[in-house]
């Protein structure tokens, strides 16, 4: 499963109108060296949304380097994020000037799990639940642990990537998405951890009935349809509430309709009194 591909995925989708474009597998040198995320300030303007924990002071450049619970940050990847910086450094610094100024760069490394050995080689200082900050010489690196981060719907983007079965669950229940086809990436990774044996206690039904009581509206007419065969009686009724008569119709199937019209029949049939026959 390739995590961090869908770890920048996530983030495009987070940055999504934002004053910040997300670029993935950024190309370092002429020998291929990819830096896992780099995100870039391209105009003034405030983020109108919360920030997860640990990423609130975003530079104009911020290099990260993630990885997953398969995976082990230790020293080595952080001498790599450094090098990265460096070149990268170099590369968006304009032709013959200064190089740009080290306050215009942040370096963050991003992990599921705590990296226990790492923290006990290197200066280690906790900033607060799930963020740390570590020094290499001058350079100090942002560490965010998504496995420790507190249950906050700012947390949710980097929650989806921890391998803690409840963790995850809150994290792909309050990720506010800015695009329809996130909830395809989000149903991959569900299907991806799955597939590594890691039993998350959600499954992809969870996922599918969740994400249309919560995205109902803004579903097709046939992707409405197909969402109500995983919602039982009264989740249908909620996740109708806000429709118009007309939209409500275009939800149900013809064979909804047609008992819907049976029952309003009967209902109505019902509901006329009975004349008394005079004797």
């Amino acid at each position: 499963m390739d995590w961090h591909r869908y770890f920048g995925l996530l983030l495009v989708d987070f940055f999504a109108g934002s004053p910040f474009v997300v670029e993935l597998e950024k190309d370092l040198s002429i020998k291929q060296q990819f830096l896992d995320v780099v995100i870039i300030r391209k105009r003034k303007g405030r983020l109108a949304r919360p920030l997860p924990d640990g990423l609130d002071n975003l530079a104009d450049h911020n290099l990260i380097t993630f990885k997953s619970h398969q995976e082990t940050l230790d020293d080595w990847a952080l001498k790599e994020l450094t090098g990265h910086y460096v070149n990268y450094r170099k590369q968006v610094t304009a032709a013959g000037q200064p190089l740009l100024p080290e306050d215009a760069f942040r370096l963050y490394a991003i992990c599921s799990r705590f990296p226990h050995n790492l923290a006990q080689a290197v200066p280690w200082e906790t900033l607060r639940e799930g963020v740390y900050e570590c020094r290499r010489g001058t350079d100090v690196i942002r560490v965010i642990v998504a496995g420790q981060l507190q249950q906050q719907e700012n947390n949710a983007l980097l929650q989806l990537l921890s391998a803690s079965a409840e963790v995850w669950r809150y994290g792909v229940n309050h990720y506010e998405q800015r695009s329809p086809d996130t909830s395809t990436l989000i149903l991959e990774l569900l299907k991806g951890v799955q597939s590594e044996g890691i039993n998350m206690g959600y499954t992809i039904e969870d996922f599918r009935r969740d994400y249309a009581k919560e995205h109902f509206k803004d579903l097709t007419p046939a992707e409405r349809v197909e969402a109500m065969k995983d919602l039982t009686p009264a989740e249908r009724v909620e996740a109708m509430k806000d429709l118009t008569a007309e939209e409500v119709l275009k939800a149900l199937s013809p064979e909804e309709l047609k008992r819907l019209r049976e029952q309003l029949g009967n209902g109505g049939a019902s509901a006329q009194p009975k004349k008394r026959r005079r004797k």
